[in-house]
């Protein structure tokens, strides 16, 4: 069994920064990505950003492409999200993903393992 586990979520201000946690544990699995997904109420599930974890290459939604930042640590088997220059618009459960085989990119359905969640909460 894999475990994904997020953290570093909260309560920002409208132009504030937060950086989230991605851990995965349990049984070594190789992944292929990682992916930040955010649900906002009333709203689908809608991809954010995306890591290949091999070259590092990464794809981000139009909507964070300046404002957000994925990055890796492998050692540590954990992936981040750092967030800047937040939104109220930008408030949601973030959750972090991997696919086990090929790139998911911003495709839901690739995506084999999820975490529970994170909540953003944005103050205007």
């Amino acid at each position: 069994q894999v475990q994904l586990v997020e953290s570093g979520g909260g309560l920002v201000q409208a132009g504030g920064s937060l950086r989230l946690s991605c851990a995965a544990s349990g049984r070594t699995f190789s992944r292929s990505s990682m992916g930040w997904f955010r649900q906002a109420p009333g709203k689908e599930r809608e991809f954010v950003v995306a890591i290949n974890w091999s070259d590092g290459y990464r794809y981000y939604a139009s909507f964070v492409k300046g404002r957000f930042t994925i990055s890796r640590d492998n050692a540590k088997n954990t992936v981040y999200l750092q967030m800047n220059s937040l939104k109220p618009e930008d408030t949601a459960v973030y959750y972090c993903a991997a696919t086990t085989t090929g790139w998911g990119g911003s495709t839901i359905t690739l995506y084999d393992y999820w975490g529970q969640g994170t909540q953003v909460t944005v103050s205007s």
